[in-house]
C-alpha cells in the first residue's frame, strides 16, 4: 500500500462495508487518490443528500403544527381544575354549607342607611361625578374614610405578624405565566385581569390579588424543610375588570381597584394534611379579626362550582350588611394543595436533600372596601355618625366618626341642569 498522499476506497457493486469489526481487507487496487474522485460521484452520498432535503422539507411543515398542538395542549391543561375535598358540597352557590354563625345581627330603632349614603354624609366616600375622571366603578376615600382604610390595613397586618407572618411588598404588574400558574387566565374571554398595552409592555398584567405577587416570589424556588410552613402577608392594590357590569353597579362592593391584606402559606406535603391544618389556621385568624371588629358574619364551606380551578377546598366569610339587608362576602380562604406549586415550580427541600412539591394556601386578611361597608352599616347611629369598634380605635384615633367641619366641594363640571357661569378673564 502506498505510504504517502490521500487515498479513498472505491465501492464495488456489492457496496462497501468498513464498519467497526469488519474483516474485509482492501487491496491497493481498490484505493484511488481523493484528488481524482469527486464526492458528488458517490451514489450513496447523493441519495443521502436528497433524503436529507426531503426530511428537512417535512420538518419545516411539521414544526408549526407541533407548536400549534403544544399551545392547544397547554391551554387545555391550564383549564384542568384541582381535585375537590370529599366533604365539599356539590353544586352551585346555593349549595354552600353554613359552617358557623358568629355574633348577633345589629338591631336598630330606625331604618339603617347604606354605606354610600353614610359615606357621603360623613365626607368619607365619593363616587359621584367621576365618569370623566376615573371612569365607572371607581371611588375616592377622604378624611376619616382614608384613615379608616389605613387603620384596617395596619390592624390586619399587626394581627397576623404577631402570629409569625413575614410581611412582604409585592409587584402589582406580573407576567402571564404567574397568573396561569395560580389558576387564572389573563388572556381568556371576559377575563377579570387588566392587561397592559402589549405593544409597549409585552405580557404584563395588573394583579387582582396579592396572592399572585407572593406566589411569583416563590416561583422556581425551594423552601428549606426547617422553615415550613412559611406564612407570608402582604398589603397591595388589586385591580379587577369586573366585566359583569350588571352586578353591584354602585357603591364599594364591586369596584375596579381596592386595597387588600392577603395571607399566603407554603407548607409540606408529607401526610397530605399539612395544608388542611394551615387553612384552618388562616380561617381562625379571619374570624378573630372580624369578631374584634364587632361584626356579625357566617362561615361558608363553598360548593364545587364556586371553587375555581385551583382550590381543593374554600371557605368564604360573609358579613351582615344592614344597608343591603343581606350578607356580603368580605373574605375567602383556599387550600390549593399542589395545584399552584406544580405549575409554578414551588418546592421544599427535605432533610435528606430531596425535593418535593409544596402545598399552597391563601386567605384574605382584610378586603378594605367591603370591610368598610360592613363597619359603616353595622355601627351606624340614628344621628348619622358611626361608632368605631374598640379594637380599631387605637389605629384610627377616633371613637366616633362624625361629619367633618369643612364644607364639601361644590360640583361645577359637566352634566348639570344649570351650570354656573365661568369667571370672566382678569384684565392685566
Amino acid at each position: 500500500m502506498p505510504s504517502d498522499g490521500c487515498w479513498a476506497a472505491v465501492s464495488t457493486s456489492k457496496g462497501l462495508n468498513l464498519g467497526q469489526g469488519s474483516s474485509r481487507v482492501l487491496t491497493d487496487s481498490q484505493l484511488v487518490p481523493l484528488s481524482s474522485l469527486s464526492i458528488l460521484q458517490v451514489p450513496e452520498y447523493t441519495q443521502a443528500l436528497q433524503k436529507g432535503r426531503e426530511i428537512r422539507t417535512r420538518l419545516n411543515h411539521l414544526y408549526p403544527k407541533e407548536t400549534e398542538l403544544d399551545q392547544e395542549h397547554y391551554g387545555r391543561a391550564l383549564r384542568l381544575p384541582n381535585t375537590s375535598h370529599p366533604d365539599v358540597p356539590v353544586g352551585d352557590e346555593s349549595q354552600a354549607r353554613v359552617v358557623e354563625l358568629v355574633g348577633q345581627k345589629p338591631e336598630f330603632d330606625f331604618k339603617p342607611r347604606g354605606h354610600v349614603e353614610l359615606g357621603e354624609e360623613l365626607g368619607l366616600i365619593r363616587q359621584r361625578h367621576l365618569a370623566h375622571v376615573s371612569g365607572h366603578r371607581s371611588y375616592y376615600l377622604r378624611g376619616a374614610g382614608a384613615r379608616l382604610q389605613i387603620a384596617l390595613q395596619n390592624f390586619a397586618l399587626d394581627t397576623v405578624q404577631k402570629r409569625g407572618f413575614i410581611p412582604m411588598v409585592v409587584p402589582d404588574m406580573l407576567k402571564g405565566a404567574v397568573f396561569e400558574g395560580c389558576g387564572m387566565q389573563p388572556n381568556a374571554h371576559r377575563s377579570q385581569v387588566y392587561s397592559l398595552d402589549p405593544a409597549r409592555f409585552p405580557d404584563l398584567n395588573l394583579a387582582g390579588t396579592g396572592e399572585v405577587g407572593v406566589a411569583g416570589y416563590f416561583m422556581d424556588h425551594a423552601v428549606n424543610w426547617k422553615d415550613l410552613p412559611v406564612r407570608t402577608v402582604c398589603s397591595s392594590t388589586c385591580y379587577r375588570a369586573e366585566t359583569d357590569t350588571g352586578r353591584e353597579t354602585w357603591g364599594l362592593y364591586r369596584v375596579h381597584h381596592f386595597n387588600k391584606v392577603e395571607m399566603f402559606g407554603v407548607t409540606a406535603d408529607e401526610t397530605g394534611e399539612e395544608s388542611s391544618r394551615l387553612l384552618d389556621e388562616f380561617v381562625s385568624l379571619q374570624k378573630e379579626m372580624f369578631s374584634a371588629l364587632e361584626l356579625h358574619y357566617r362561615v361558608l364551606d363553598m360548593p364545587t362550582q364556586e371553587l375555581g380551578p385551583p382550590a381543593h377546598r374554600k371557605y368564604d366569610i360573609e358579613a351582615w350588611m344592614p344597608g343591603r339587608n343581606s350578607y356580603g362576602e368580605i373574605s375567602s380562604g383556599s387550600n390549593c394543595t399542589d395545584y399552584q406549586s406544580r405549575r409554578l415550580n414551588i418546592l421544599y427541600e427535605r432533610e435528606d436533600g430531596s425535593l418535593q412539591y409544596a402545598h399552597t394556601v391563601n386567605a384574605t386578611a382584610c378586603a378594605i372596601p367591603r370591610t368598610i361597608i360592613a363597619i359603616l352599616e353595622t355601627h351606624q347611629t340614628k344621628e348619622g355618625s358611626v361608632r368605631v369598634p374598640r379594637a380599631l380605635q387605637p389605629y384610627l384615633g377616633l371613637e366616633v366618626i362624625e361629619k367633618p367641619k369643612y364644607t364639601p366641594l361644590k360640583y361645577i363640571g359637566p352634566n348639570q341642569h344649570s351650570r354656573p357661569p365661568r369667571p370672566a378673564p382678569k384684565t392685566r
